[in-house]
């Protein structure tokens, strides 16, 4: 058997997570998905005026952050705990279902309610609640799915669904409509048709081999609905705050300016979101690696460092790609009113800026996964808490002190803002990991890496040529790839191994 845990061969009937293999799987799918959103994008900014298209942003971004708390943490957990025993993973999923069903029929009316109360077009913050309402629904069957190794098709249905969201804006353009709600009703429409390949794929994945399982074959939290509850409650916090950590400055751009600044400053956004999937694939796929040796240091550990290696190298690859396809296509893409100072700033500067706070949550993705597989879920809380605490107060007096110069530099503090929410994220996670010392032992490479990112970055956005010291950080690129190429044997395959 293939010692190698990044690319180790599974069969249809023996599939186990594997982080190198659903890694790719999972930021393959998210590059075609971002691809077809970027199209999107491009199809709403045009048939949208630009209040319209703020407006349609904010709907759609307010019920995801006040619904995410809904989640309750559950799925995390099914992700976290399912490898250790697969066949617990269906009826998991099922237990999951019905605690989320009681909370949605006591909270989402409420919160409907209260939100039309201030509303100013009820359609479409109705579509909105619906968007969140099934995104979320669909994060438990893509968790049993990755869970169960099998996430390829976890992949397949959010491309598809991105495919189903963006033909039908086309469709909308090429009839010349310019109705907002049409374009969030299409929104919904593919939202739903990924929830349905999801639970397709995972009682085709899952269900067939539950047989008499139980929840709380999954581990001692599963034992009982309060047991899970109060394992889940860590994560079910930080995702009710977690979605403010990307979105609080253009809720404060939205006060303090309005709805045409939202949409310049959510335009730069894009592409930076966009690269944002990258960790998020990371850490999805990680995340059942580390849970199935949560109680093993030394592999736990293993995997960190690898994963660390993996990240510093993927860090100038991600800048210069992510500054050339900015640079080149965001302008042939988006009308030119984003980009020529019209609305008080470039969107293509704006971004440039965002690519350092990128950077580092690439560089965060080892202690960010490391705190949720591991035995204090608390800290993690702790974490995205503080990072939600400082975005909020930074892009409160940063934003308010650009205000008063200029709407541009107003939006340039929003940038800067962000990317500082980013720097508390990775160097907190640091320290609540207790990957401190690990860090002391890299303290030049870590500091020269931070140090020319940021230079970069900043040179990149006042398009100077000390954005040329960007090229020093590809010196990381050879100990990324060896990091690839690193064998970690866990006890099963050894054991597997010294049998044959």
């Amino acid at each position: 058997m293939h010692l190698h845990r990044f690319a180790e061969p599974m069969t249809d009937t023996n599939r186990r997570p594997s982080f190198g293999r659903d890694s790719v799987w999972l930021a393959s799918a998210d590059v075609v998905a971002v691809l077809l959103a970027f199209i999107g994008q491009l199809i709403l900014a045009r048939a949208l005026i630009s209040e319209s298209y703020g407006l349609f942003v904010i709907a759609v971004d307010l019920f995801a952050t006040l619904f995410l708390l809904l989640d309750l943490g559950l799925p995390t957990l099914l992700a976290r705990d399912g490898p250790r025993n697969p066949s617990a993973i269906w009826p998991g999923m099922l237990r999951i279902y019905r605690l989320q069903g009681i909370v949605v029929i006591l909270f989402a009316p409420i919160v409907v309610s209260l939100v039309l109360s201030q509303s100013v077009h009820d359609g479409l913050m109705l579509l909105g609640a619906g968007v969140a309402l099934v995104h979320i629904a669909s994060y438990a069957p893509r968790a049993a799915l990755r869970a169960a190794g099998d996430a390829r098709f976890e992949s397949i249905t959010k491309v598809i669904e991105r495919l189903m969201t963006t033909v039908g804006y086309a469709s909308l353009y090429f009839i010349d409509s310019s109705d907002v709600v049409a374009y969030a009703a299409v929104f919904l429409g593919g939202a739903i048709v990924g929830l349905i390949l999801a639970l397709i794929g995972a009682y085709w994945t899952c269900a067939k081999t539950s047989g008499d399982a139980k929840p709380s074959q999954l581990g001692s939290d599963w034992v009982s609905k309060k047991s899970l509850l109060f394992a889940a409650l860590p994560f079910a916090i930080t995702l009710g705050v977690l979605p403010y950590v990307i979105r609080i400055e253009k809720f404060i751009l939205a006060n303090e300016l309005g709805l045409d600044e939202v949409a310049l400053f959510h335009v730069a956004q894009l592409a930076w979101l966009a690269g944002l999937l990258v960790p998020q694939a990371m850490r999805s796929a990680l995340l059942p690696v580390l849970g199935e040796t949560r109680n093993q240091p030394a592999m736990f550990n293993q995997h960190l460092g690898r994963v660390e290696s993996i990240c510093f190298a993927l860090v100038p690859i991600g800048l210069v790609s992510g500054a050339a396809i900015v640079w080149i296509l965001l302008p042939i893409g988006f009308p030119s009113e984003y980009f020529d100072g019209t609305l008080g700033a470039s969107a293509r500067d704006i971004f440039m800026l965002l690519l350092a706070g990128w950077a580092f949550t690439v560089l965060s993705v080892p202690s960010y996964t490391a705190l949720q597989a591991g035995e204090r879920p608390w800290m993690f809380t702790l974490l995205i808490m503080t990072v939600v605490l400082t975005s909020t107060i930074w892009g409160v007096v940063l934003i308010g002190l650009g205000a008063q110069t200029s709407i541009g530099r107003a939006i340039e503090m929003a940038a800067y803002a962000s990317v500082a929410s980013s720097f508390v994220m990775l160097m907190l996670g640091i320290v609540l990991s207790r990957r401190f010392l690990h860090f002391k032992e890299r303290s030049l490479k870590w500091l020269a890496t931070i140090c020319a990112v940021t230079v970069t970055c900043v040179a990149l956005s006042q398009q100077s040529y000390w954005s040329l010291v960007g090229i020093g950080l590809f010196i990381l690129l050879p100990q990324g790839l060896e990091a690839t190429k690193t064998i970690v044997a866990t006890p099963s395959s050894m054991t597997l191994a010294e049998e044959a």
